[in-house]
């Protein structure tokens, strides 16, 4: 095996994973119909629930994929051709999401928000009342990871119900790491993923379907007409409910899971958002002498992922090398529009805490006052 580099994964994933978690992935493999696999399926179905705050009647899950399996889980369960979809496009994922419901069949109808804000409620109730046709879903993303803002679900879920649409929202950067509520939100499908908030390794992407959106799909004419096998969902229930084979889960990411959702709840839900939101503003306060600020307003930024505005006349792709290559650290660059603009620092699961903030601010430090020294000898 080569050598692997001792990392702190900084950036907007994979995040740093929990001792407790690598010491599970270490547990002897189970096949994957083993009544103990089923057993412990079933606690991480109950734990996931209790931290996403379901309503009655859900189903909820992890889909064996990262994320984005997630995210084509969801569309490949609400979504047929000629479905009449809107997305909250507030940055590179919600971008992501028109195009899924796009590549199934959907005609998609995007409210773009400039990146680096979060989408208004009373932008979504204009756009809606503008449609000539009443949408059949509309999609958002909570915690959007391209530009480190959080968008107002609660408003914009009940704006979507009011218009009678299903609601898919995106909580890949959020879950673990900010308060999620699906049933106080009213979302139909609630998708994540483990390497982020939750402290594990990249793998599996917790799901959440309403009750609502179970019906919906059990109704569909002819039943069972997902175009994707690997994520229908009645498949999928077959196998977490009802023992039959689907696919071949991975024993060492489900021991993870279950170790992770476990370090969640023994910390407390409330605690663990506090130490997020604490960490953020300490990443805030301590960046703002090295002329760093983040992209966001106050009120719109997440706690997990800061997008931090990169100081004129800094190099932003040699500072992220020497960052990695000499302290081992790794921050994101942006993307798209952003590309060359921001920094993406996370601060998420096992990641979030005050010694990393410390530990990149000095490092960020050492590398920036030579560069802002430089600068300011030539104006």
């Amino acid at each position: 095996m080569p050598h692997v580099p001792e990392r702190l994964l900084l950036g907007p994933g994979p995040s740093p994973v929990e001792p407790r978690v690598m010491r599970a992935m270490a547990t002897p493999s189970l096949s994957h119909l083993d009544p103990a696999m089923m057993s412990m399926l079933d606690a991480i179905r109950e734990r996931l629930g209790r931290i996403l705050r379901v309503g009655e009647g859900a189903f909820t899950f992890a889909v064996s994929g990262t994320g984005t399996s997630g995210m084509e889980a969801a569309v490949a369960s609400l979504a047929q051709p000629g479905s009449r979809a809107v997305v909250a496009v507030t940055g590179y994922f919600g971008d992501r999401l028109a195009d899924m419901l796009t590549r199934y069949g959907a005609h998609v109808a995007r409210l773009d928000v400039e990146w680096g804000r979060a989408c208004d409620p009373a932008q979504l109730d204009t756009f809606l009342r503008a449609l000539p046709n009443p949408p059949d879903i509309v999609a958002m993303v909570h915690a959007e990871t391209s530009t480190g803002v959080l968008n107002p679900v609660t408003d914009l879920c009940r704006l979507a119900s009011g218009a009678g649409a299903m609601t898919i929202v995106d909580c890949v950067t959020s879950l673990g790491a900010h308060p999620i509520d699906v049933s106080a939100w009213g979302a139909d499908a609630v998708y994540s993923c483990t390497q982020k908030g939750l402290g594990a390794p990249s793998g599996l992407a917790p799901i959440s379907f309403s009750k609502r959106a179970l019906e919906r799909v059990e109704n569909t004419s002819p039943p069972n007409t997902s175009r994707s096998f690997y994520f229908d969902l009645n498949l999928l229930k077959g196998y977490w409910l009802d023992r039959k084979y689907h696919h071949t889960i991975s024993a060492p990411l489900v021991y993870a899971l279950d170790e992770a959702l476990e370090v969640v709840l023994a910390e407390g839900l409330d605690a663990r958002f506090e130490r997020h939101r604490t960490n953020h503003l300490a990443l805030v306060n301590a960046l703002a002498p090295l002329g760093i600020e983040p992209l966001p307003p106050p009120a719109e930024r997440l706690w997990s992922l800061n997008a931090v505005k990169i100081p004129d006349g800094v190099d932003d792709a040699a500072t992220r090398k020497q960052l990695l290559d000499r302290f081992g650290i790794e921050i994101g660059a942006g993307l798209g529009p952003l590309a060359g603009k921001i920094w993406r620092i996370g601060l998420m699961g096992y990641g979030s805490s005050k010694d990393n903030v410390d530990t990149l601010t000095a490092a960020l430090g050492s590398l920036l006052s030579p560069q802002i020294g430089q600068r300011r000898a030539y104006q």
